[in-house]
């Protein structure tokens, strides 16, 4: 996935495009740049700001678009008019996802959109909006209202497809967002971190981009990216003498992960063994006590045509059923930490035998009814019952009523999993 960022440059890598590419890294996507104006600012204060000209941003813009495949953009600093009517023109008939975070005042109080742009905003930027992502004070600015949901119902009417205030109603615990989409409103709720930081907005809005690019829903966009930036404001850096910096850590277990699920993705005809409930790919900790200790695809890898996508993001949680049995299989063999759910396949089961792996089966048919009837106690039944002296590469079942069957591929480590994949596929 490729998304373009087109904004302002901050230098301290706290906001603009340089945060943007860091976001979109940690959400495995690639970022492209357009600049439009180049800001002297730090921790404390913004000192210069220098717009490029209009021939310069037509020239990156052009560089981009006519050369790369673009799944997403996203807009922030445009600072004044010149600068919005080269970026309507360019790509007021782009057929992707657009999302717009309007950036009209930094977090240290300097105006970054002009006064005698503003116009010009609302008429040439808003309406390429599929998303537009205003605080409070942004949207009243927009609105000339300080009502969350008049402000954004006119936000819309200016041609926004859909309308998302943040921050628009906190308690000391709690901060809520309003999501005012083309057919429905609604609110969504986090957990608040009291402290002033430089870039949360540049993550949300770049957080949100990712997921739409993915082909995601806006809710479940506007939830991944609440979740993003609050990780990313609790792992803020006091590395300047004024606000904090967002930064968002990514473990090397998850970009272990990350880096195997785009090997697994590439594997020749590897959508031939996607089942019908789709895959999941996960990575646990040391000892893991509950999947929140399993690192996994929130959605799944999903077939779309004779490719595998990944529908949703890398988190702790990610996987009910395969987090569930590498925990059980961790719990009694503590080198296996990595595990991915495949179609049943006879000739894969052949193929394992063949590569001389410890494979073991259980039967879903005998499984007590107490256990069917406890929600997500079927695979620890299954896995538990399975297991005896050897370290399993392969277990599988055959299914049940309404059970598909199944086979889950075992390792130490996210690569492990994926050598034994590409050994036992049997499409080539």
């Amino acid at each position: 996935m490729n998304i373009l960022s087109i904004g302002g440059s901050d230098p301290s890598s706290g906001a603009g495009i340089q945060s943007d590419v860091k976001t979109f890294s940690n959400h495995n996507v690639y970022g492209f740049t357009a600049v439009t104006a180049i800001t002297s600012q730090n921790t404390r204060k913004v000192t210069s700001i220098e717009p490029v000209s209009t021939k310069s941003l037509r020239a990156q813009l052009d560089s981009i678009l006519s050369d790369f495949h673009i799944d997403a953009i996203k807009i922030g600093m445009v600072y004044n008019s010149q600068i919005i009517k080269v970026i309507h023109s360019k790509l007021r008939n782009i057929k992707v996802p657009i999302v717009v975070d309007p950036i009209i005042k930094s977090t240290t109080g300097t105006m970054l959109l002009k006064k005698s742009a503003l116009r010009d905003y609302k008429k040439m930027i808003i309406p390429l909006a599929d998303v537009i992502t205003p605080n409070k004070y942004e949207a009243k600015v927009l609105s000339g209202t300080s009502n969350t949901n008049k402000s954004a119902k006119k936000i819309q009417a200016m041609g926004a497809k859909c309308v998302i205030i943040t921050g628009a109603t906190s308690s000391n615990s709690q901060i809520s967002d309003f999501v005012l989409e083309e057919n429905r409103k609604y609110v969504i709720s986090g957990k608040k971190i009291s402290t002033r930081n430089h870039g949360s907005g540049c993550n949300y809005s770049a957080s949100i981009s990712a997921s739409l690019a993915k082909g995601n829903t806006i809710h479940y966009a506007v939830k991944t990216a609440k979740d993003y930036v609050y990780q990313s404001i609790r792992n803020s850096k006091n590395i300047g003498k004024g606000v904090n910096i967002t930064h968002k850590n990514i473990s090397n277990g998850m970009r272990e992960l990350s880096d195997s699920i785009n090997h697994f993705k590439q594997i020749k005809n590897i959508y031939k063994i996607i089942p019908e409930c789709q895959t999941n790919f996960v990575f646990a900790k040391k000892n893991p006590k509950s999947v929140m200790d399993v690192l996994g695809v929130s959605g799944r890898l999903v077939k779309s045509g004779k490719e595998v996508v990944t529908a949703g993001e890398i988190v702790y949680g990610g996987s009910q059923h395969v987090g569930t049995a590498v925990i059980q299989v961790n719990k009694k063999f503590s080198e296996i930490r990595s595990g991915l759910n495949i179609k049943y396949d006879p000739k894969i089961i052949s193929k394992a035998k063949k590569s001389r792996y410890t494979i073991l089966s259980y039967d879903r048919t005998k499984e007590p009814k107490k256990s069917k009837q406890k929600e997500n106690s079927s695979i620890s039944w299954g896995i538990s019952n399975s297991l005896n002296a050897k370290s399993p590469d392969v277990i599988y079942h055959k299914g049940d009523i309404g059970k598909e069957p199944m086979i889950l591929i075992f390792g130490k480590n996210p690569d492990d999993v994926i050598r034994k994949v590409s050994k036992l596929r049997p499409y080539h």
